[in-house]
């Protein structure tokens, strides 16, 4: 039971030796520091909007396009694109449009972007009753994930094949 009493004299001991510490003088606020002679003062940053535009075609669908406006940084976009019809019933297959971007200086930018969509298809058939055939099905994702250095107001193919291309176009919108 001598444990409580050796606490309290521990405790006790700190609390002396903090209460002898000489107070410490608040420090005085400095003002900032004036610019240099010969250099200009640092100008706000230059911000700016970007119309980002995807389009793509496809050889059965025809052409498709998504535009997004955003400031310097991330977007998102997700959008019901159409649907396909399974068993009488229509399922959505929606497009994902998402990325980043990176003003390079007054005339290039890096973009990051996924351009996607979900594609359903039949995992399996099975009879109802009265004969009526029933099919299962699941959604995959599916698209294009990159990073490229885009010149603005000059459109730009970022993939293409057998089926159709992608391409990017980016416009630069000064506040």
């Amino acid at each position: 039971m001598k444990i409580i009493p050796l606490i309290t004299l521990g405790l006790f001991c700190c609390a002396m030796a903090f209460g002898q510490l000489p107070p410490q003088p608040p420090r005085p606020l400095q003002p900032p520091a004036p610019p240099h002679p010969g250099q200009p003062p640092t100008a706000p940053r230059d911000t700016a909007n970007y119309l980002i535009t995807v389009t793509w075609n496809d050889a059965k669908a025809g052409t498709n396009s998504l535009q997004v406006l955003s400031a310097e940084g991330s977007f998102n976009l997700d959008t019901i694109q159409s649907s396909v019809r399974i068993n009488n019933s229509d399922i959505p297959t929606t497009v994902s449009f998402n990325g980043t971007i990176t003003p390079l200086g007054p005339e290039k930018a890096r973009l990051k972007i996924f351009l996607g969509r979900t594609v359903p298809y039949v995992t399996g058939t099975y009879s109802g009753g009265a004969g009526a055939q029933s099919s299962s099905y699941q959604q995959m994702r599916v698209g294009l994930d990159s990073t490229f250095t885009v010149t603005y107001d000059k459109p730009m193919v970022v993939q293409a094949d057998q089926n159709g291309e992608v391409s990017v176009l980016v416009k630069r919108q000064g506040n």
